[in-house]
């Protein structure tokens, strides 16, 4: 006899939840039903799932175990169930997108218009976030797809092309290096760099692209902006240099504050948006739609949405 869907269910959520009462008003069932449900699980199996006291519920080591695997299970067959209902109609119902804050901005204002317009069923649920955590909830399940930029590391993932954004040198207004209409990297390895702060991609994607990786990044370690609006205000301020988007520039963001925007003389000095999803997954469909939505309505170069990965 085989485990059940639900009963799998009821474990995770008492994992998640740490004791039966909570987990059984999470899964909208009685607390009865809810114990019983993991007894039935525990006889399946001949192990123990959880050890029961007064202070709450500690899972076994099976119980660990099983509550990773379950994960995978559940994902998959929430997979099923969305592939059986969105086939005849894509972008229908819930979709859990993520996005990074470098630009999240910039595309999905304009994008989310032409989404409701064109998928009036789709249910969209947004979340910001730094990309290794996306990614991780990609990976997880918790999310279905999400609006990144490469490079970055994308095993396990498939993804789509929606355009390449430009990376330019962001300058006070009165620095002599504002008299060049194009600034070659190596003359900024001797400003101040103002970057954000670790775990956003842009920050490597900008120093990498500009071979500027193995400088020492900023002269004070903690010298670091949290958003792309405090790290102009800090080079407006005359406090260094520093690297900004095209699509950041094209939404007037360097207007407020006093920045010269220059493009950087060397190759490649880009960064590419794509839309990943977990591969294999069956939202692959709606990934490459959402891909083209983004494309046509984002601040970005747009390209034909073309499915990579493996």
């Amino acid at each position: 006899m085989l485990p059940t869907l639900r009963q799998l269910q009821y474990l995770k959520l008492l994992a998640e939840h740490g004791s039966f009462s909570r987990a059984a008003e999470a899964a909208h069932v009685t607390q009865p039903t809810l114990s019983a449900g993991v007894q039935e699980l525990e006889k399946i199996l001949g192990a123990a799932m959880v050890d029961r006291n007064r202070s709450g519920v500690i899972l076994t080591a099976a119980g660990a175990e099983v509550v990773t695997r379950a994960d995978a299970i559940l994902t998959q067959a929430e997979d099923l169930v969305r592939l059986a209902r969105g086939a005849a109609q894509p972008l229908s119902g819930r979709f859990r997108l993520g996005a990074i804050p470098t630009v999240a901005p910039f595309v999905l204002p304009a994008a989310l218009r032409a989404l409701r317009t064109r998928y009036p069923k789709l249910k969209l649920y947004l979340r910001e976030d730094l990309t290794h955590r996306l990614i991780a909830e990609l990976k997880a399940g918790t999310l279905d797809a999400a609006l990144i930029a490469l490079p970055y590391d994308m095993s396990g993932l498939a993804w789509a092309h929606v355009g390449d954004d430009e990376l330019l040198a962001a300058i006070p207004a009165d620095h002599p290096l504002c008299e060049a209409t194009r600034v070659a990297p190596e003359r900024l390895a001797d400003e101040e760099l103002i970057l954000l702060e670790d775990g956003h991609c842009l920050r490597d994607h900008a120093l990498t692209a500009c071979g500027l990786g193995n400088i020492r990044r900023v002269r004070d370690e903690g010298f670091a902006a949290t958003s792309l609006a405090t790290m102009l205000q800090m080079v407006g301020s005359g406090l260094g240099v520093s690297f900004l988007p095209a699509m950041a520039v094209e939404a007037g963001l360097a207007a407020s504050a006093s920045v010269t925007v220059r493009s950087l003389d060397a190759d490649n000095a880009s960064r590419e948006i794509v839309v990943a999803w977990r591969a294999g997954s069956t939202r692959s469909v709606e990934g490459r739609l959402l891909a083209e939505v983004f494309s046509k309505n984002g601040d970005t170069a747009p390209k034909k949405a073309v499915e990579k990965g493996p």
